[in-house]
């Protein structure tokens, strides 16, 4: 990794966390360091479980619980387990805390203010667009992506989402079971895998690899939430499946699809992947692409 790229990354951090003054304890002028006040946030009108709170600012619990007892103690918000799942706690805010959290949005717009205001027109515009690529990009570094097994909730919660989809955009429907794939359990060790991509802890996307011995490996069941779509997500899970399959000793990687998902049709291409002939009876495929795997391809064939 280039180091006067991690020199200017540290550099805005420092630039950021100065100006927007979280080095505080009062943070916004208020009684209570930044961290409270983006849990007060968070909660938002309706609740949230203490768990949800947790993955969504990737804090530790132990943490997370010393930010709520000091909330709690200063009346701000309630704590108690679910009715329904003693385990789970939830969070609500009182009536001083939505009183505070609406004296904490002022003042952060004030401060919005602040740092736009010495700017004239066109530097505020160009402000604003770099902030909002840098939101982008930083919220795609924060995808996680991992193995799991295709029978896992965050697994199938993606795939009901896919199926639901793929029903609404092909011409024809979408019954997984009319499809070379009706048992995503072809897709567990040691005859595939299944990835999922997370973002705050919610499932955005999944994709999984077909590795027959001695055969292609074939990309089945790739999808990305529509409200995920932009961060690169696809391109990500090609990057890895490709990986995968490299270490798997394959030589060649494959998929098909059908001619509605334009985008992913574009997204193939430009990954180096190049129109074949059929390799299978999927109903559902218009299209079957292949890659050469381990080496360049040659010139002639791009």
């Amino acid at each position: 990794m280039d180091a006067a790229h991690i020199e200017q990354v540290r550099r805005f951090n420092r630039t950021v966390t100065e100006r927007v003054g979280v080095l505080h304890d009062h943070y916004l002028g208020r009684d209570r360091p930044i961290g409270e006040a983006r849990l007060l946030w968070e909660i938002g009108e309706q609740g949230r479980d203490v768990r949800g709170l947790r993955e969504r600012l990737g804090l530790d619990s132990g943490y997370v619980s010393r930010l709520l007892r000091s909330l709690e103690t200063a009346g701000l918000v309630t704590v108690e387990p679910c009715p329904g799942d003693r385990r789970v706690r939830t969070v609500r805010l009182t009536d001083a805390g939505r009183a505070e959290r609406a004296t904490l949005d002022r003042r952060s717009d004030a401060l919005a203010g602040s740092l736009l205001r010495p700017l004239n027109a066109a530097q505020r515009e160009r402000l604003v667009a770099a902030m909002t690529e840098v939101d982008r990009l930083l919220t795609a570094a924060t995808v996680a992506v991992d193995a799991v097994d295709p029978d896992h909730e965050d697994a199938q919660r993606c795939l009901r989402s896919y199926f639901a989809e793929m029903e609404k955009c092909f011409e024809t429907g979408f019954d997984p079971a009319r499809s070379l794939l009706p048992d995503v359990g072809g897709l567990r060790a040691p005859r595939g895998l299944f990835l999922v991509a997370r973002l705050h802890g919610e499932p955005v996307g999944c994709a999984g690899l077909k590795l027959p011995p001695g055969g292609a490996a074939e990309i089945k069941r790739m999808w990305v939430a529509p409200h995920a779509r932009g961060l690169g997500l696809g391109r990500r899970f090609l990057a890895e499946l490709e990986e995968r399959a490299v270490r798997h000793g394959c030589e060649v990687l494959r998929l098909d699809t059908n001619k509605a998902l334009t985008a992913a049709i574009g997204l193939y291409h430009s990954a180096g992947f190049r129109e074949v002939a059929p390799f299978n009876d999927e109903p559902y495929a218009h299209h079957w692409f292949e890659k050469r795997l381990g080496r360049p391809e040659p010139e002639a064939d791009r």
